[in-house]
């Protein structure tokens, strides 16, 4: 394949790329979005491969059969609750890539500059292998965190802004050693403790970010996967790899920055850390705020059947439970009947961006009856029944009456508002913030305890009794 037509392939990729990221926008577009980016992607490898630049395919078909054994076997295995953690370690394989390739551009010896360009390809190398270390052991604490694995407790140092300022202090410092090291030992040196801060530089940003952040933190390691491949694209001088990890790292930020405004929280705040526990719960400090009204799965499907609209919110727990095709089997009864069904979902529900929107959608749950927070919240006083499924801090009424609130003035969904509110948890605990939730001592919300798959489908038989 020649130079021109290797272009030529490349400009159709980033037009299918843009407009994959078009369609993903939207969840009745997102289907098609990721047919796009899908074209895109095969159009790029095979021009990559079939370029002139390539002189050898066997060492590049083995590792591509590889890696896409271990894709095919990660989309099999891995369940759609398990989506977070997985788009956490993508993440941490991109930023991985960036080293990996920032070391081997600079030990290559095919390639020879001299003057101001060899000092623009050495800042190339180094801020590639910079963000790309960070990005990766970002990604990896994040996926351990997502998992469960490392606790949702913010890990917060003595003097830790410090220590981030004196880290990057010395990565300026070694990168100006190294653009000017003489030997290549010299700049080995510089670049591999570069690369330790970087490590420790992302470990530490991460650990020190609570639980309630974590939807911004996949957002923002979208972002910086990004910027990675971007780097990475200038170091090999491959235009296409500068576009689309473009696209990647602007739409992470640009998505950061609604998911902090869906929780009123300030970017820097964020990486600030310090914001949710993962470990409260509401006897924790200042002890209950009420008497709880517990409700059994009978009485539950008694309320949805006498009511003429109801509007479902699902949380982590219903992720947690895989409850949602229960859920659209009660939904779907429900409509059948003549009731008003529709779905809320806040910005920052579950544990990444549009995480409830992918579950409802693999439930085969209709998109017209799922709604955005802001068109959803005014209908609230006009809904006889709203069902919190798993879900807590976004609808906790403390972020609009309680100024002194952790989470005050975040938006949330107001289902206390609605004639009756059912809230299903499977225990008092709170939620991903550490915040105790008001709203299960109002007089006119009843607590289903239980695990949600198990409590949903007793009310599924109840229904279908009734």
């Amino acid at each position: 394949m020649s130079e021109g037509l290797v272009t030529v392939s490349y400009i159709a990729a980033t037009v299918l790329f843009i407009l994959s990221l078009g369609g993903l926008s939207n969840p009745e577009t997102s289907r098609r979005g990721n047919y796009y980016g899908i074209a895109a992607m095969t159009i790029a490898i095979l021009a990559t491969v079939l370029g002139p630049k390539v002189t050898s395919l066997w060492p590049i078909l083995i590792t591509m059969a590889l890696g896409g054994g271990i894709g095919w076997y990660a989309a099999h295995r891995v369940q759609m609750t398990e989506m977070p953690e997985l788009v956490a370690l993508m993440h941490s394989l991109v930023g991985l890539a960036a080293v990996l390739i920032g070391y081997a551009t600079f030990f290559d010896t095919s390639v020879h500059f001299e003057g101001v360009e060899k000092t623009i390809h050495e800042v190339e190398i180094y801020i590639g292998i910079l963000i790309g270390a960070v990005t990766f052991s970002g990604s990896v604490v994040a996926f351990g965190k997502l998992s469960g694995k490392i606790g949702g407790k913010p890990l917060l140092l003595p003097g830790r802004h410090y220590l981030n300022l004196v880290a990057l202090l010395a990565v300026i410092f070694f990168g100006n050693l190294f653009l000017n090291a003489d030997s290549g030992w010299g700049g080995t040196l510089c670049l591999l403790i570069m690369t330790g801060i970087s490590l420790v530089f992302g470990i530490h940003m991460v650990m020190a970010i609570g639980g309630a952040d974590m939807p911004v933190v996949v957002s923002m390691l979208n972002s910086y996967s990004g910027w990675a491949a971007s780097a990475t694209g200038f170091m090999l001088g491959n235009d296409l790899l500068i576009v689309v990890g473009a696209l990647v790292g602007s739409s992470g930020a640009i998505l950061s920055y609604i998911m902090c405004r869906a929780m009123n929280r300030n970017f820097l705040s964020v990486i600030a850390g310090g914001f949710g526990t993962g470990t409260g719960t509401a006897t924790a400090s200042e002890g209950p705020q009420g008497e709880v009204q517990p409700i059994s799965a009978e009485d539950t499907a008694e309320l949805l059947r006498n009511a003429s609209k109801i509007i479902l919110v699902p949380g982590y727990g219903m992720a947690v439970a895989q409850a949602q095709h229960t859920v659209f089997e009660i939904t779907k009864l429900l409509r059948e009947r003549g009731v008003d069904v529709h779905f809320a979902i806040h910005p920052v529900a579950g544990r990444m961006p549009g995480h409830m929107n992918v579950l409802l959608a693999e439930a085969k749950v209709p998109y017209d009856i799922v709604a955005e927070m802001d068109e959803i919240n005014l209908e609230f006083p006009e809904t006889d029944v709203t069902m919190v499924i798993g879900a807590n801090d976004i609808v906790n009424p403390a972020a609009q009456d309680d100024p002194n609130s952790p989470i005050a003035g975040m938006p949330v969904l107001e289902v206390w508002k609605a004639r009756t509110s059912i809230v299903m948890k499977r225990s008092m605990a709170s939620g991903y913030a550490g915040v105790d939730n008001p709203l299960f001592y109002k007089d006119n919300n009843r607590m289903l305890f239980g695990d949600a798959k198990k409590m949903l489908d007793e009310v599924l038989v109840a229904l279908r009794a009734g």
